[in-house]
């Protein structure tokens, strides 16, 4: 029903305008912001080449793109550099690269105060248990509709303050019924253009099986999926709504796609799901390892 529907909701959704993306009545502060100003820096990913994005005049966002190659996952780190903790997070953490995420973390003299998921994920084990052993001052942050366990359970229209600068919280299910999207804020103090981590309801060219709302985001919007295949790093909103193949269809079109894509069983689905439904922790016995300090 949720493949049935994505089609005819995106293409209503992508002719409306901003203020029927999602009602953001309901707000949560998590960190108290301040009135400081910033820029978007260029930046490198760390993985095969490196590629700029436009900057913002002072310099405030800290922003670097990780990739996981078994599980073709791209983790998320940014952080508040003008601000004097530097605090950081993290989105879409992966057990098997928490360590070299902590290593820059420490490297870049970040304060890393959250480790957050777009959502449940089938395909790797979330790295936000282990990175909960090592700096225990990290709260882990899931939507409440995934019915996961995390420090910090979010809903839609919910901020999350880092320093000065937030993420919105945008309900995008359809893939699994608690995926969220994290926007980068919309305000004259904050990034432009604005970033969108869309897990697995956007990818790039493609998408999972969801029932999403991002279309009625600016064209411009940096579009940053939690993973790809085929080498791609980021894409824009008005990319997507042209070139997307899936999204572009109409909805009969859609579902014949998503119906016969013939994917194999995630490999990873039986051990990944129920330890990420615990943040991770699946052995709570587990002796926790000497924290590192930030």
């Amino acid at each position: 029903m949720l493949a049935m529907n994505l089609i005819r909701c995106c293409l209503s959704l992508a002719r409306r305008s901003p203020s029927h993306f999602l009602n953001l009545s309901t707000t949560q502060t998590l960190v108290s912001p301040s009135s400081s100003r910033f820029k978007l820096i260029t930046f490198q990913t760390m993985v095969s080449r490196a590629y700029t994005t436009p900057s913002h005049p002072s310099g405030k966002l800290l922003f670097r793109q990780l990739f996981e190659k078994d599980s073709s996952t791209y983790t998320y780190l940014l952080a508040d550099v003008s601000h004097p903790d530097k605090p950081a997070l993290l989105i879409d953490p992966v057990d098997k690269t928490a360590e070299r995420d902590l290593s820059l973390v420490k490297e870049l003299g970040l304060k890393l105060i959250y480790a957050m998921n777009t959502h449940v994920h089938a395909d790797h084990i979330t790295g936000t248990g282990l990175i909960k052993t090592k700096v225990p001052a990290v709260k882990s942050v899931i939507s409440e509709a995934s019915k996961s366990k995390a420090d910090l359970l979010i809903q839609a229209g919910d901020k999350i303050y880092f320093g000065d600068l937030f993420l919105e919280v945008r309900s995008t299910p359809g893939h699994t019924l608690g995926c969220v999207t994290y926007v980068t804020g919309d305000g004259p103090d904050q990034p432009q253009p604005r970033m969108a981590f869309t897990g697995d309801a956007l990818l790039i060219r493609g998408c999972g099986r969801t029932d999403f709302q991002i279309f009625t985001l600016p064209k411009d919007t940096l579009i940053y999926p939690a993973h790809d295949y085929k080498g791609f790093t980021v894409s824009t909103v008005g990319e997507e709504m042209l070139y997307n193949p899936r999204l572009t269809r109409d909805e009969e079109t859609f579902r014949n796609i998503m119906e016969n894509l013939n994917l194999p069983y995630p490999k990873m689905i039986d051990l990944a799901v129920p330890a990420n439904m615990v943040c991770g922790l699946q052995d709570l016995s587990a002796k926790p390892v000497e924290a590192i300090s930030n």
